[in-house]
């Protein structure tokens, strides 16, 4: 068999099902291949390589597997680059391929040729180029338990056309990878510490990250809450993990974060952090952050353990597993913590705002409210990236894991359609919607056309406020309301746009219009785009300046800068 068909082949060997790409002339041995495995491959043809990345993220987020994207090489190839970096940063399993040159070219300049293992060595856990065809079902098995173990993250696998043109003659069975050895369990010592400290503090927090939704550890999470009475806060990327009408749940934390997480952070005298790596937007200035507590880090990724926090005790292994051995070390002894948990209880009641809020032009708070109305468990919220994704983790509530995406450490714009997209496909029987700005989707208002012609139905809601919203707000807090290359007005009429893709598209303007817009597009067999006016000035807030304390926080509900109760 040609190299074309040994790829495919080893694709279906790690259960591929779906393939996200955009064809040209250094993959078309693949694409020709493709039409004799329809029944067993689909290959969804996005608009702009960009969104085939974004597709693959979100549908990876879904499932736990890892979503595979493919372009041609040079621009197809670059093109990839921002939803593999996106994929990287929110340690997401992904496999990107790409044409290229044939090899007697590479190094050469020569047509539609770029340096795509330079390019992508800093923004992938690994990269492969494929010189041999014997070598392809190794190399691709390779990167898929690259993509998948340990800390997950992309691989980015070049293909040289003339790999996918010369025949497979004798296949390497080298599948041993040298220096990868993630670990899972936790050291029992540590365990043991780790259990003696939450058994002896008072005031202790569950910081849940990103780790606790990628190892699915969501029910031994619930299992340790409940077995202490130990309220938990989780990050931007930890959203889902534990259910947020639990009355222990104190929501997001960090500069756009409910006052209550951060008040807790900054009082605790314990911090179980579990699978987080203390980004900047969560401790603000690292002097003043948790200057009470006693921090155990839990992280798959050891390289993250003492990165930006100082640490009392580390502890390297998968979230799950080292959950379940904690759980084990504590067994059913009794919950203590009253005091602490119960004025923590009061606190998160209070901060249980109204965010029904009538009026005109819209606030943006009455369309979270209608999230909130709306959304099913199972039904799946993509953000994209500015002030509407801010307002979706604040205000907006998930019970279920894996129900919230977005892109958290990139903040990449355009992220969230095409993840929609890519959401849809892993969970077709769920409800799919994109809450987005004017200034997110218009970067990737092509993929309307991808909606319609591959049959995908999710509900993409317009935040339209006619700015770059968050840009807008900062400059309008920090740069005395100097507005800069924000102003993106009111262009184009969304709804419209969704018409000429023969998609139906419906604005809507005020409060007696939301519900309905709402319902008929949950009832619709096919991809309804909500172009929602907002106010034009509306900030989310409360929020904490980049660099401050994170208790810190001003505006909303809190009257006076750092009193947060």
């Amino acid at each position: 068999m040609k190299g074309s068909e040994a790829i495919i082949r080893a694709l279906l060997e790690e259960n591929v099902e779906y393939i996200f790409g955009f064809p040209g002339g250094a993959v078309m041995p693949i694409y020709d291949e493709f039409l004799e495995f329809k029944d067993d491959l689909r290959h969804i043809l996005v608009r702009h390589e960009q969104a085939a990345a974004h597709a693959a993220d979100g549908y990876a987020k879904v499932t736990g597997r890892a979503g595979v994207c493919l372009a041609t090489s040079g621009p197809g190839a670059t093109n990839l680059v921002t939803g593999i970096m996106t994929a990287y940063m929110d340690s997401v399993p992904m496999i990107a391929l790409a044409g290229n040159v044939p090899t007697s070219l590479l190094g050469n300049d020569a047509f539609q040729e770029s340096d795509m293992m330079g390019i992508t060595m800093p923004i992938t856990k690994h990269n492969f180029q494929i010189r041999d065809p014997n070598t392809i079902h190794t190399k691709i098995k390779k990167a898929f338990t690259i993509a998948q173990e340990g800390r997950p993250g992309p691989v980015y696998i070049d293909l040289p056309k003339d790999c996918q043109t010369k025949e497979v003659t004798k296949e390497t069975n080298n599948f041993k990878i040298a220096g990868f050895k993630p670990v899972f369990e936790g050291h029992p010592k540590q365990i043991m510490k780790a259990a003696e400290m939450i058994l002896k503090a008072e005031r202790p927090v569950i910081l849940a990250g990103g780790g606790i939704l990628i190892s699915n550890a969501s029910p031994e999470l619930s299992k340790l809450v409940e077995m202490l009475n130990i309220p938990v806060t989780t990050t931007f990327m930890g959203k889902s993990c534990f259910p947020e009408s639990h009355p222990l749940c104190l929501g997001m934390l960090g500069m756009h974060g409910r006052k209550v997480a951060n008040y807790a952070i900054g009082n605790a005298d314990l911090i179980i952090n579990l699978g987080c790596r203390f980004s900047d937007r969560i401790t603000g200035d690292l002097e003043t952050f948790a200057s009470q507590a006693k921090i155990i880090h839990v992280d798959i990724d050891s390289a993250e353990i003492g990165k930006n926090v100082k640490i009392d005790l580390p502890i390297v292994g998968d979230a799950k597993k080292v959950l379940a051995q904690l759980i084990k070390a504590i067994e059913a002894k009794a919950g203590k913590h009253k005091e602490w948990t119960e004025k923590i209880k009061r606190f998160i009641k209070e901060c249980d705002c109204e965010i029904d809020i009538s009026g005109s032009p819209l606030d943006p708070r009455k369309i979270m409210s209608e999230f909130n109305r709306v959304l099913k468990k199972d039904d799946i919220l993509v953000t994209g990236t500015g002030q509407h994704q801010m307002f979706a983790g604040h205000f907006v509530k998930r019970e279920k894991p894996r129900t919230f995406l977005s892109s958290g450490g990139a903040g990449t714009m355009g992220y969230g359609f095409p993840a929609a997209m890519g959401a849809k496909i892993a969970a077709p029987d769920s409800q799919v919607f994109d809450i987005d700005g004017d200034g997110s989707f218009a970067m990737v208002i092509q993929e309307l056309a991808t909606c319609k012609e591959e049959n995908i139905k999710v509900v993409p809601v317009i935040m339209n406020n006619a700015y770059l919203g968050m840009v807008r707000q900062w400059m309008e807090l920090f740069f005395d309301k100097r507005y800069s290359g924000v102003h993106l007005k009111r262009t184009p009429d969304f709804a419209k746009v969704a018409e000429a893709y023969s998609l139906e598209g419906v604005t809507v303007e005020r409060d007696s219009e939301i519900a309905e817009a709402f319902d008929r597009a949950y009832k619709a067999d096919s991809t309804v785009v909500l172009d929602v006016i907002t106010q034009e000035e509306a900030n989310i807030l409360p929020m904490f300046p980049a660099g401050a304390r994170n208790t810190d926080m001003f505006g909303n509900c809190i009257q006076k800068r750092g009193k947060l109760f």
